[in-house]
């Protein structure tokens, strides 16, 4: 019996990349940005070799000649574009070509006119916005009219922000799914977000009921172990990222240890395959709101679960640790940056201290785990497991 899990820290980057002066990231670096909190504290991720990393290592004072616990390297990002769904789609082997649209002075009117036909209610806002903000200021009319607030970012994103008290959740999402259905195409936006609020003015408050809706991407890693008849489990927001597809089992969480708390729970079920995490509390909570020491806290906390996860693998498992992005907590900016991410892969099957440099797209990872399941590869990426395995 074979098992992977990959485990995605979410927009744990570790460091600009070398076009990120084209997304306006310049100097960007999640990690060391973090670092600099008094919160921050990363003993267990230290032992398997974080700070080894190439553009980790000369922020941290890390030498080559330091012992680490399993084998690492820092992975580029191949695709156009820095969002959740465009790095998830490449650590699953496809590589975006073109980025997803992004609308920095709001979605056209004809996109407008037509979803507020379909949907019966009036719109609000249609600008980029920070979440907490646009419910700050537009809840109070929002919850006056009915209308919805419908809101973006620097991402390639259509979000959706009702108050549970006025629109109904159920209802909520089937407004996602009528915007999800008339942006395809020129406006095949990357994700169509629910973003339910409860509370009264002005004490508004993001509920744990968000719900995405990503476009369907081509055949990924994932479609390839199921045809294969191997096991795709999805916990977190993997079932929307890929919606639904090259799943066989799959479960929402509401934080970060709610997802170690279900990673930690499949270690102990029998499965011979592939079982994808994301945490994504480190991007939505805390990246996005500049809190570096939020940011930090999280990142300390994960640490401090870590040898729960690698006490509960079986001999036979693999631990692949990444990320998707970077969210920069230090910079003016409350999106997304365009980095490098963290690979770090771990088991009694894996060679400790092997240090692999840096690879050129996240689709390695991909590659990596089709080589492992003895699979000839229909997607993007080279694998490096002849590298790391004993």
């Amino acid at each position: 019996m074979k098992r992977v899990f990959l485990l995605v820290l979410d927009s744990v980057g570790i460091g600009e990349l070398p076009d990120a002066k084209d997304y306006n990231d310049e100097g960007s670096h999640t990690l060391y940005a973090t670092s600099k909190s008094k919160y921050f504290n990363m003993p267990n991720m230290e032992k398997l070799g974080l700070f080894n990393i190439d553009g980790v290592k000369d922020k941290f004072g890390k030498k080559d000649s330091d012992t680490y616990d399993s084998s690492i390297a820092r992975l580029a990002e191949k695709s156009k574009g820095k969002d959740t769904t465009t790095g998830h789609w490449e650590i699953a082997g496809v590589i975006s070509s073109k980025a997803f649209p992004t609308y920095p002075n709001g979605f056209p009117k004809e996109i407008i006119d037509e979803f507020e036909q379909r949907t019966g209610r009036k719109t609000l806002c249609n600008l980029p916005y920070s979440g907490t903000e646009v419910i700050l200021e537009y809840g109070k009319e929002h919850m006056d009219t009915g209308a919805l607030i419908v809101y973006t970012s620097a991402d390639s994103v259509f979000q959706i922000a009702a108050h549970e008290d006025v629109v109904p959740v159920e209802d909520l999402y089937k407004y996602c799914e009528i915007a999800r259905e008339i942006l395809q195409g020129e406006h095949g936006v990357g994700r169509v977000i629910a973003r339910p609020f409860i509370g009264d003015h002005p004490n508004f408050t993001r509920t744990s009921n968000r719900h995405d809706y990503s476009l369907a991407p081509p055949k990924t890693m994932l479609d390839q172990l199921v045809e294969a008849g191997i096991e795709v489990l999805g916990v977190g927001k993997i079932y929307d990222i890929f919606a639904g597809k090259g799943l066989t089992d799959t479960v929402r969480t509401n934080n970060n240890q709610e997802g170690i708390e279900r990673l930690i729970e499949r270690t102990a079920r029998d499965f011979n395959g592939l079982c994808f995490i994301n945490l994504v509390d480190f991007d939505m909570v805390y990246g996005h709101r500049n809190d570096i020491d939020g940011y930090a806290k999280a990142l300390s906390e994960f640490d401090s679960q870590l040898p729960r996860i690698l006490d509960s693998l079986r001999d036979d498992d693999i631990l692949i640790i990444t990320a998707d992005h970077g969210c920069d907590p230090s910079t003016p900016s409350t999106d997304h940056s365009r980095e490098y991410v963290p690979m770090l892969a771990y088991g009694k099957k894996i060679k400790k201290g092997i240090n692999l440099g840096t690879r050129e797209s996240f689709a390695d990872i991909a590659a990596t785990i089709l080589e492992y399941f003895n699979l000839d590869q229909d997607i993007a990426g080279t694998s490096f497991l002849k590298d790391i395995i004993i």
